[in-house]
């Protein structure tokens, strides 16, 4: 037997992932917001890029991927019409001093009196910043009087203070050290001092400190006191019988006690935690138009790229070799970033109307007839990769006449329902959800009666598959759901 290397040709096809695949990947998977911003850094970078002006959205109107195709041929078809005599009068016409001198001045508008430099407010004037609790703390131990120790101690305990209002991250023997005093000097600014700001509650170290500060604030009473300091646990619980029987008091006195607790604020620092509202602008919406579901991108504030005439025709003009390098990588670094925002959008469409297709009951009557739906049956059916679609779905969001969803909302797991039909598991839970809501408040539904409940509608699953759902949905168990107020 013997060894030899021999050499042969072979034939194959394979995939490879140059940077522009891997561009229009990933312009695919970012979300409405990231776009915005990634094409923001691109007009930045790219001079050949320009953008035109915005559809607004009483201008949008509806489109079908077919509508797309056809007016990205059209536009092909204007471009190829254009004249070489047309391209060379442009390019003679160019006066790059002119350009220069001109390109970065902006334009009054017709009859509006520009104004001056001076007479514009200062950029510090156009800018807010919100009050956060440190900055309101602060400020109140700058104006409360106090001595140079006092202030001291009382402003390392408050840079210690967390966004929810507690006192944590050092101990007060910590703070004692820091600071050269005692640590009964430390506890005592913090409880006479600190404790004493608004909002009323900061600064204490559980959740039991700062309910009870917020109790003798408002002077609820000794045993409103009481509860809190001995029986928290059983105020969590609602156990209120325990709580009476334990304090010898009547049961209207801790079924009032109780109330009166579940109006203070356990997160004292809330209001100023800048947790603000996150708003989701959708990137498609779903409308019914003469009978049949329709989908429109929402193209609102989502900026018209196109490439510079100026730029193009210059490259025609001549120049140094680099320069022209330079030109001809920027333009088809533009040309490929527009065409792969073209290709997002019709994937997106694309996406959208296989999904009103498979969903077309929930489109019409809402959450309760959302159907079972996986990757692979949209994939197949506008023919791409289970991963295409994915990606498509992820941090994608749609308008609908029910609210706004994300895209991945409408791919749920099958539940058999026990006459042969299957459901969606997001219809259960929200069956779930309105079941739980229609519940007596004294009386609340233990989860095997939610699985009985669901039985007689039609739908059998296991007790632990109604709890999981249940914390799905963020609905505490019966225990903690009687209502007594």
């Amino acid at each position: 037997m013997s060894l030899e290397i021999k050499q042969q040709l072979k034939m194959s096809q394979q995939l490879v992932m140059t940077p522009q695949l891997q561009q229009a990947i990933k312009l695919l998977q970012l979300s409405r917001m990231e776009l915005v911003d990634t094409v923001r850094e691109e007009l930045m970078e790219n001079p050949l890029l320009e953008e035109g002006s915005e559809i607004v959205a009483t201008e949008a109107r509806f489109e079908s991927e077919s509508e797309v195709q056809r007016n990205d041929d059209k536009d092909r078809t204007q471009s190829v019409a254009e004249t070489p005599n047309n391209i060379e009068k442009a390019q003679r016409e160019i006066d790059w001093e002119a350009y220069v001198e001109n390109y970065s001045a902006p334009t009054p508008g017709a009859g509006q009196q520009r104004l001056r430099d001076d007479d514009l407010p200062g950029v510090e004037a156009t800018l807010i910043k919100k009050t956060s609790l440190f900055d309101h703390l602060a400020w109140q131990l700058q104006v409360a009087g106090l001595s140079e120790q006092e202030v001291r101690v009382a402003g390392v305990i408050i840079g210690n203070i967390s966004d929810e209002g507690y006192f944590m991250h050092v101990t007060l023997a910590e703070v004692a050290a820091e600071c050269d005093c005692d640590e009964d000097y430390a506890e005592e600014v913090l409880v006479d001092i600190v404790q004493q700001f608004d909002p009323i509650g900061v600064g204490a170290r559980d959740l039991r400190e700062c309910l009870l500060i917020q109790a003798r604030f408002l002077e609820c009473g000794a045993i409103v006191e009481e509860v809190i300091g001995k029986h928290l646990d059983n105020i969590e619980k609602k156990n209120y019988g325990a709580i009476a029987r334990a304090m010898d008091v009547e049961l209207e006195e801790i079924v009032e006690a109780a109330r009166l607790i579940s109006q203070m604020e356990p997160r004292p620092g809330r209001p100023y935690s800048g947790d603000d509202a996150q708003y989701v602008t959708p990137d498609i919406y779903v409308r019914k138009v003469e009978g049949e579901w329709k989908t429109m991108l929402n193209e609102d504030g989502m900026p018209r790229l196109r490439i510079s005439n100026f730029y193009r025709n210059a490259l025609s003009q001549g120049g140094n070799s680099d320069t022209r390098k330079y030109v001809t990588d920027k333009l088809n670094s533009a040309a490929w970033l527009i065409r792969s925002i073209e290709q997002r959008q019709r994937t997106i469409v694309k996406v959208t109307e296989s999904i009103c297709r498979f969903q077309k009951e929930f489109f019409e009557h809402g959450v309760n007839f959302l159907k079972p739906l996986i990757l692979r049956d949209v994939a197949d059916d506008i023919e791409m990769h289970e991963s295409t679609v994915s990606r498509v779905t992820n941090s994608k969001y749609v308008h609908t006449p029910h609210g706004i969803f994300e895209l991945k909302y409408f791919f749920n797991s099958s539940i058999n329902k026990t006459d042969g039909d299957n459901l969606a598991s997001e219809a259960v839970k929200s069956k779930i959800k309105a079941l739980i809501g229609q519940e007596p408040g004294n009386e609340p539904h233990s989860d095997q009666t939610l699985v009985e409940l669901l039985k007689a509608d039609g739908i059998e699953i296991a007790r632990r598959t109604v709890a999981k759902y249940r914390e799905a949905i963020g609905i505490l168990p019966s225990s903690k759901r009687r209502r007594l107020f």
